[in-house]
């Protein structure tokens, strides 16, 4: 009989292949593994301590981490409780941790490190709901849990109780509440059901042609529904396995080390990948330098026959063997040689970045997806790889061009809702049914979907981070010395900004009087000042949303140019464009 939840499919799934290893992290320099068995064992046992520490069915525990095997326990132990995982970013300030807790209503929060315990504990006198906490990876101080003791020791007293909530969860339960930013920038708690996710896992598993023989290694982090969906419970319900990457840092070592078969990731990483390999190839010494190239070019010859439906010509099929043979293989090797799928989401790829990977003989998947669409909405065939668009959409669901060119979804996967705010709710899912991705779209004669544009002024990084920029460009605008912001980094991977400063004040500050305005937005005195103010109120942001880099500007946004409507309102492409060198110089130094 099939499941109807998450943690009844992978139960299920754990029966199947209790001996083949489910997880697996690095403990003193080595890679261990846990099998199917051990790690559905623990997670009962945690299911049954939640419901011990009076977890009911439906309510909300939080979970405040980085990627590792405890994570996945802690999610699918939430789930045997009956209850609802609310994810954080590993990297939230306290204010933002605070936020979510107290909108979600949390009740249970687990938290690995000291830095995020201490973060957690100076927050939960403000949060009359919060009652227990769980600590990983830490001493647990008094009046908190250690969570090793709740996974290593039986509750028998509750498991049966466990055992019964899991057989009453259906499709409908909640199975998880994921807060995405607005952009009002005000977090958003998107639900999403065991039937929304499962949908998606079942559209995505044939897609794939996953088998237990795959191994997955994760990057991403899994408070991202992209990882959490694609990358834990599709292996996890298909009895793969998972290999936690140390760090953004060590992704190239542990390829190696893993020999990962799939792994799904952000732009920014393929793009990573590819000028290493394009630097090392430079350092070469100059024979060496240019047989890659030649062997590149070899790839590229046989990527570009592929796409344009070219037959390859036995000379070219000659070349390519030699190629590959000499260094294509070999650059293959370097990413563990086993490689089926590279799989691209979040944002954006670039054409050139993606069609590298083809030459090299790897196939890299471009999706697209929301939160709110559990996530994905489309992807690329691995049978018909492109390095454009976002494939096609998946079959289990519809999707279609509104007038105004946006793409609305509508499906088993679409979301109930956002969590206690029925008028943003109803703003997003129409009377039909269909969402409103707020994306501009186009589909081809072939039926794949392309992304042009942004209906909103979200802010998406090349990390796949989302970020608002009105709150914080309202923020900055507070201070005497900035008179407008406009934030930038869409497809980048930090935020900058075009800064309007006050030219007036700047004029009162010691050493600045008389100077015209192109004299002060030159001045390093000014820069120094429009630093500090940047920085004084980023206090409470993410790392992510904090500006990066910046240009002063030397005149301020004009209605005439068009640069701001009548309600003075920034029209940010007529900005961008007036003020191209600009943007231009905040960027060149992005590696």
């Amino acid at each position: 009989m099939p499941q109807q939840s998450l943690i009844g499919e992978f139960l299920r799934t754990a029966d199947r292949h209790r001996n083949r290893v489910a997880l697996a992290a690095k403990v003193d320099g080595e890679y261990r593994p846990s099998t199917y068995a051990e790690t559905a064992e623990r997670v009962r046992r945690l299911g049954a301590h939640l419901i011990r520490m009076g977890v009911q069915p439906g309510d909300r525990v939080a979970l405040f981490s980085e990627n590792r095997p405890e994570w996945a326990i802690s999610d699918l132990g939430t789930l045997a409780a009956g209850a609802v995982l609310v994810p954080l970013y590993a990297t939230l300030p306290a204010p933002q941790v605070e936020y979510i807790l107290r909108d979600s209503g949390a009740r249970v929060l687990i938290v690995t490190g000291q830095k995020r315990l201490e973060i957690a504990l100076s927050v939960r006198a403000n949060l009359p709901d919060l009652e227990q906490i769980i600590v990983i990876g830490a001493p647990a101080p008094e009046g908190t849990h250690a969570f090793e003791t709740l996974v290593e020791e039986d509750a028998p007293e509750h498991r049966a109780e466990s055992e019964r909530r899991i057989a009453a969860l259906g499709e409908a339960d909640l199975a998880t509440i994921v807060y995405t930013s607005g952009t009002t920038g005000e977090p958003k708690g998107a639900m999403l059901t065991h039937g929304n996710l499962l949908s998606n896992l079942s559209a995505m598993r044939p897609i794939l042609r996953l088998t237990p023989n795959d191994i997955f290694l994760s990057f991403l982090p899994l408070s991202h529904i992209f990882e959490r969906s694609c990358g834990s419970y599709l292996p996890l319900t298909t009895g793969a396995a998972i290999y936690y990457a140390e760090s953004l840092f060590t992704v190239a070592k542990n390829l190696e080390e893993v020999r990962p078969t799939i792994m799904m990731s952000v732009p920014r990483l393929y793009e990573n990948m590819r000028q290493r390999i394009l630097e090392a190839a430079s350092k070469a010494k100059p024979a060496q330098r240019a047989l890659v190239h030649w062997a590149l070019r070899v790839g590229h010859e046989r990527t570009r026959c592929r796409l344009e439906r070219r037959f390859a010509g036995p000379g070219l099929r000659l070349r390519h063997a030699v190629a590959e043979r000499l260094v294509l293989r070999k650059l293959r090797q370097r990413m563990g040689g086993r490689i089926r799928y590279f799989i691209s989401g979040g944002a954006p790829l670039s054409r050139e970045a993606c069609e590298f990977f083809f030459d090299l003989g790897v196939v890299l998947l471009q999706g697209y997806g929301l939160t709110e669409t559990s996530p994905v909405v489309a992807v690329n065939r691995p049978e018909d790889p492109r390095p454009y668009g976002i494939g096609l959409a998946l079959e289990n669901l519809e999707v279609k061009i509104a007038d105004d060119g946006e793409l609305l979804v509508r499906g088993p996967n679409v979301m109930q809702g956002y969590w206690r705010k029925p008028e943003e709710t109803q703003a997003a899912i129409d009377a039909e049914g269909w969402f409103h991705t707020g994306d501009i779209a186009r589909m081809d004669p072939d039926g794949h979907l392309h992304i042009t544009d942004r209906k909103k002024n979200l802010i998406v990084l090349s990390t796949g981070k989302k970020v608002a920029p009105q709150p914080i460009e309202g923020r900055l605008s507070t201070s005497p010395f900035i008179g407008d912001v406009l934030l930038l980094g869409d497809r980048h991977s930090t935020i900058g900004a075009l800064v309007v400063p006050c030219f007036d004040a700047l004029r009162e500050q010691d050493g600045l009087a008389g100077l015209e305005n192109a004299e002060l937005a030159a001045s390093p005195v000014v820069r120094q000042l429009i630093r500090a103010e940047i920085d004084r109120l980023s206090d409470g942001l993410a790392e992510f949303e904090r500006i990066k880099r910046f240009a002063v500007l030397d005149r301020e946004f004009s209605l005439e140019a068009g640069e701001i409507t009548p309600t003075l309102k920034p029209r940010r492409d007529v900005i961008m464009k007036h003020f191209a060198a600009q943007v231009q110089s905040i960027f060149a130094r992005e590696a």
